[in-house]
């Protein structure tokens, strides 16, 4: 096998090591809108925005620098007017990014998947918000009686005090899960990881961290909830600005921050895989900062290993690996895969958490 075809292969094992987890992060200003849909729907289209009604604006969506988190962010954009929905309802205006139909089959959830969402997004400091809807994230279902109604959302209302909701609908009527101050989100980056286990007994869990502080200012856990509206063939995510323009003195030129959206499917353990756990394959300390170590793996076991980035990117292994120790001081802090090859064949992926 030639030098060239090698580094192919093992590009193409970094890329499949990351499929079940599909990341969406700002890499700078330009092509917006073809990055998103490459990364949630390649070759179609899951961008919602006014561009339509106005053109002389131009995109709604684009990408800028974002000093907090030193690094380039989306930036969705809603103008009071003239934006609306996609120029088919006028009520209403929306500038969001979507999984659909078209989006890839890991992006599609069925009943029994758990599937893990995260992203980070800022509102401004003075963001103002309608007394109908000023949405922020949805989960909605495709197809089905209850299609139009979105299972999960979270939603700013103008209220006294003004303040985020956490909403689930399983068909028609919706239930507020918890509320919180508006001003705990007002000019802060937020982190939020959303767990959902698709189905009528389903689960779901959310929390929401203040960046700066680590504040954890919204939580809240059901493992026994319904999470499946009844005729659907899949749930998908949403994010952006879609707010209601009936009290439409109420609103302002909007401008929401996003970043590092994730989308991940978690496998059930069978019995077979809880049987064999205490014979696997284990990075520790996992997560770490300097240097991860491969237990119950032997030399004869394996012929090299792989380090990939979260975008299946190889990282260089020069002077890394140790015996089964990696060094991994001086990467950047997120999410790497580490494959053990074995005759140019992967026998198992290890995630490891760089902090």
């Amino acid at each position: 096998m030639n030098l060239k075809l090698i580094a192919f292969t093992l590009l193409y094992l970094c890329a499949q090591l990351s499929i079940a987890q599909v990341i969406l992060n700002s890499n700078g200003p330009g092509d917006t809108y073809e990055e998103i849909n490459a990364v949630l729907a390649p070759g179609y289209n899951v961008i919602e925005v006014p561009d339509c009604g106005h053109t002389e604006f131009g995109r709604h969506i684009d990408e800028v620098f974002d000093t907090e988190l030193n690094t380039y962010v989306f930036r969705f954009i809603a103008h009071q007017t003239p934006d609306n929905d996609r120029c088919l309802n006028f009520d209403r205006q929306r500038t969001e990014i979507k999984t659909y139909d078209q989006s890839p089959e890991n992006l599609q959830a069925v009943p029994e998947e758990t599937v893990v969402y995260q992203w980070k997004f800022k509102l401004p400091s003075d963001f103002q918000v309608s007394p109908n809807f000023t949405h922020l994230h949805q989960i909605k279902s495709v197809g089905g009686a209850y299609a139009s109604i979105p299972m999960i959302t979270l939603t700013a209302r103008k209220a006294t005090p003004d303040r985020i909701e956490l909403r689930q609908t399983p068909t028609t009527n919706q239930t507020t899960l918890l509320t919180a101050n508006l001003n705990l989100f007002r000019g802060h980056w937020v982190d939020v990881t959303e767990r959902i286990t698709y189905g009528n007994s389903g689960r779901y869990s959310i929390i929401i961290n203040r960046i700066s502080d680590n504040t954890t200012i919204l939580s809240y856990t059901n493992d026994d909830i319904d999470m499946w509206q009844d005729g659907a063939t899949f749930a998908r995510p949403k994010w952006g600005i879609y707010r209601s323009l009936i009290n439409i003195d109420d609103l302002q030129d909007e401008v929401v921050l996003f970043n590092n959206f994730s989308i991940e499917e978690i496998d059930p353990l069978s019995i077979s895989d809880l049987e064999s756990q205490a014979n696997e394959v284990l990075l520790i300390p996992n997560p770490s900062k300097d240097r991860v170590t491969l237990k119950n793996m032997e030399s004869i076991d394996y012929d090299s290993i792989l380090l990939c980035d979260s975008s299946g990117r190889e990282i260089q292994r020069s002077n890394r690996l140790h015996n089964h120790t990696f060094e991994v001081s001086g990467l950047a802090s997120g999410l790497y895969f580490i494959t053990v090859l074995k005759s140019n064949r992967p026998i198992t992926t290890l995630k490891c958490i760089i902090e």
